[in-house]
C-alpha cells in the first residue's frame, strides 16, 4: 500500500506519494500550512481513480475534461505527467521519464496506491 509522506521545506510543506516499494510516484506543491497539505492529500486521493489521461504529447490530442493526468514532455524531453483536480489545479506531478510506457505505469500507480494510501508526517 501507498503512503502519503508530509515534510517541511525550505519553503513550506509539501508531501510526496511513495508506491509500495517506497518509490516516489508523485508530489505536490509546497503549501503554506499543514492544513492546505492535508486538503492537496485529500484532493489526490478524490481525484486520482476517476481522473482521464489527457495525452498532450500526440498531435490532435483531444482535450479532456478534469480531473485528468495530463501527460507531456518537459524541456529535457522527458515524459512527465501532472494531476489536475476538477477546478484546473495542479495538486500532484510525476518525475521525468524517458518512456512512455513508464509514464502510464507511474499515472496507474498513483490511482492504485492514492485513495487508501496512509498519511505520515515527517518531522525535520
Amino acid at each position: 500500500m501507498g503512503k502519503f509522506i508530509v515534510r517541511k521545506v525550505s519553503s513550506g510543506i509539501k508531501f510526496d506519494l511513495k508506491a509500495g516499494n517506497g518509490e516516489v510516484i508523485a508530489t505536490s506543491e509546497v503549501y503554506s500550512s499543514k492544513a492546505s497539505c492535508r486538503n492537496g492529500i485529500k484532493s489526490v486521493k478524490n481525484n486520482a481513480p476517476i481522473a482521464s489521461v489527457e495525452d498532450q504529447t500526440v498531435d490532435g490530442y483531444a482535450v479532456a475534461s478534469h480531473p485528468k493526468f495530463e501527460v507531456y514532455k518537459d524541456k529535457a524531453g522527458e515524459l512527465r505527467f501532472r494531476l489536475k483536480a476538477k477546478n484546473g489545479q495542479i495538486i500532484a506531478v510525476s518525475e521525468g521519464y524517458a518512456a512512455k510506457a513508464s509514464c502510464m505505469n507511474g499515472i496507474e500507480s498513483v490511482r492504485a496506491n492514492a485513495p487508501e494510501a496512509l498519511v505520515e508526517e515527517i518531522e525535520e
